[in-house]
């Protein structure tokens, strides 16, 4: 576990950055420190929203973690769009799921599988991810192909947004089976999972401490999304001057790099309880949150481009397209039945790798 105070002395990478950004100008410099400055921000804003989630009860808290649970990636994804660097959103949406279901998830099982032999799960949970991704992947495919034609009746930003909303729809609607109708098969009892790397850390210590006020979560939370929009415009800035620098294509950024950083905070408690055995917890951080990206966070991105006047469409290069289409189908080889050990999450693991490289010749 790293230290409380390590995590607090990381704020100050976000002054950081910008010193270096304003005068040194020093682009690959900025963006490093601005990458390592997200982490923090993440987790603290993943703490305040769970926080404030328990306080507000279950239907509110549900709602607050749909809107906040993956607010770094949000935030990150509005500069990005103002600055017209939209192949960097997209690949940041990509690397996040691909990251949950590949990295997260067989780090997770290998963690968990060093020290107990079998490893089991709910099935129902697993099910419902992979049907449910199984729909973002059709999602993204039909825009795609569609692009790929000269039809004059095609129109992707329509589309896109008629896509989105079905997706916020169907979100909504796996929010409802989670928290009312399958709650007791999901979570045993207890309160369902969200994708929030507080909620995990809560369970990780028991031992609760004196609650405090609640407008102290809220000003956690506003700081935090008020650094997270620092960083991310400070990231965006520097970004041409570090592809240029470090000769690294914009896909393979968004994809590896910046997906990474964004979820660093909740990676790390999902192997936390992973190492504890508790694979239902491990595993439901990362497929909830790769859910939450898919089905809420790319359906916002798409309106909030409308809104800011920077359009983006579900059109994805194929390669990413088909990226993610392997991933759903590697979670469902192993997920289905249950149980899995460690020479599976190495499997999940060697096509994460193996798929970055591949990303790296993208764009």
């Amino acid at each position: 576990m790293i230290p409380r105070w390590l995590w607090r002395a990381a704020w100050l990478l976000v002054p950081a950055a910008w010193a270096v950004h304003r005068f040194t100008h020093d682009d690959a410099l900025t963006f490093a420190i601005c990458c390592l400055s997200l982490v923090p921000l993440a987790r603290t804003m993943g703490h305040a929203t769970e926080e404030l989630a328990e306080r507000l009860g279950p239907a509110a808290g549900s709602l607050l973690n749909a809107s906040f649970g993956n607010a770094a990636e949000l935030i990150i994804g509005i500069s990005a769009l103002r600055h017209g660097h939209i192949a960097l959103v997209k690949g940041s949406l990509t690397g996040s799921i691909l990251g949950n279901l590949l990295l997260v998830a067989g780090a997770s099982i290998v963690v968990g599988g060093v020290r107990f032999s079998r490893l089991r799960f709910n099935r129902l949970a697993a099910s419902s991810s992979v049907s449910t991704l199984f729909l973002a992947v059709v999602a993204m495919v039909v825009p795609t192909l569609l692009s790929l034609g000269k039809n004059p009746r095609y129109k992707p930003e329509l589309l896109s947004i008629e896509i989105s909303a079905v997706l916020i729809a169907m979100y909504a609607l796996s929010l409802f089976f989670a928290l009312r109708t399958h709650r007791t098969q999901l979570g045993g009892g207890r309160e369902p999972l969200l994708a929030t790397p507080a909620e995990a850390a809560a369970e990780a210590q028991p031992e609760a401490l004196p609650r405090h006020s609640v407008w102290l979560d809220v000003g956690k939370l506003v700081l935090s999304a008020g650094g997270t929009a620092i960083s991310s415009e400070l990231l965006v800035a520097a970004l041409d001057g570090t592809l240029t620098t470090l000769h690294l294509p914009e896909t393979f950024v968004g994809v590896i790099i910046v997906a990474i950083v964004g979820n660093a905070a909740e990676h790390s408690t999902a192997l936390i309880f992973a190492r504890r055995g508790e694979m239902d917890v491990a595993l439901g951080i990362a497929w909830e949150s790769s859910k939450q990206i898919a089905l809420f966070v790319a359906p916002v991105l798409v309106f909030a481009g409308l809104l800011i006047g920077a359009p983006m469409d579900l059109a994805f290069t194929r390669f990413e397209v088909i990226a993610l289409g392997l991933a759903v189908m590697a979670l469902s080889l192993i997920a289905l039945d249950g149980e899995t050990h460690w020479l599976e999450g190495a499997f999940l693991l060697a096509t994460y790798v193996v798929l970055g490289m591949g990303f790296y010749f993208v764009g």
